[in-house]
C-alpha cells in the first residue's frame, strides 16, 4: 500500500512522488503546450548535430576517399561548380538530411509529442512535409537573399536573413502539422472527448 503526502495546492499524492512539488514540474503541468513547444525546438538540434557529423563523414567518403567531384546536376540540384563538390558533394548532402530527418521523426514522435499514432502512419506524413522542407530550404534562400540586398544589405547580412526566414517558416509549418496531422496523442484526445461527453 502506498500512504498518501499533502499535494501542494490541496490534495494528497503518493509516497515519493517529489516531482509534483516541484517547482519545475507544476509549471510543466500548468504550460504542457509551451512546454512541449520548447522541447520541439531545443530537441530539433539533435537532427541538426546529425546532420553536421554525417556531413563531416559523407565529405571524407565520398569526395576525399572515393574522389566523386564530377559535376553533377539533377531537377533543382545543382553541383557543378568547383565549390559544391560534384556527386560527391550530392550524396553528401542527400545522405546527411536523410539521416538527419529519421533521427528528427523518432524524436519528435517519442520524446516532444509522446504519439500513440501508428508508425507507418506518421512516417508517409512526415516524409511529405520533409521534403517540402527541404526543397523550400533549397529554393527560397537565394530569392530572400536576392531580395534583401536589393533593399541595400551586404551579402553576409541578406545571407543571415534568408536563414533567419527560413528557420521561421519551418517552426511555422512544422510545428502544427506535426502535432495534429502527423503526430497527434489519439488515445489522449478520445479519452478528453469520452470525458467532455460523460459530463
Amino acid at each position: 500500500m502506498h500512504s498518501n503526502t499533502p499535494r501542494v495546492g490541496g490534495g494528497t499524492a503518493p509516497d515519493g512522488d517529489d516531482r509534483a512539488s516541484g517547482p519545475l514540474r507544476r509549471w510543466i503541468d500548468e504550460h504542457p503546450n509551451i512546454w512541449e513547444f520548447i522541447l520541439f525546438n531545443v530537441l530539433s538540434n539533435i537532427s541538426t548535430i546529425t546532420r553536421f557529423v554525417v556531413t563531416w563523414i559523407g565529405t571524407v567518403v565520398f569526395i576525399s576517399v572515393m574522389g566523386l567531384t564530377v559535376p553533377f546536376s539533377f531537377l533543382i540540384f545543382n553541383y557543378t561548380t568547383p565549390g559544391s563538390h560534384g556527386l560527391g558533394g550530392f550524396l553528401t548532402f542527400l545522405f546527411a538530411e536523410i539521416l538527419a530527418q529519421v533521427v528528427n521523426f523518432v524524436v519528435q514522435m517519442k520524446w516532444v509529442f509522446k504519439s500513440d499514432s501508428s508508425f507507418s502512419d506518421a512516417a508517409w506524413k512526415y516524409t511529405i512535409l520533409a521534403v517540402v522542407v527541404v526543397v523550400v530550404n533549397l529554393i527560397l534562400p537565394g530569392y530572400v537573399t536576392t531580395l534583401c540586398m536589393g533593399w541595400g544589405m551586404n551579402a553576409g547580412l541578406a545571407a543571415t536573413a534568408a536563414s533567419v526566414v527560413n528557420t521561421f517558416l519551418a517552426v511555422v509549418v512544422s510545428y502544427p502539422l506535426l502535432k495534429f496531422w502527423i503526430m497527434p496523442k489519439r488515445a489522449e484526445d478520445a479519452g478528453s472527448s469520452a470525458a467532455q461527453q460523460g459530463h
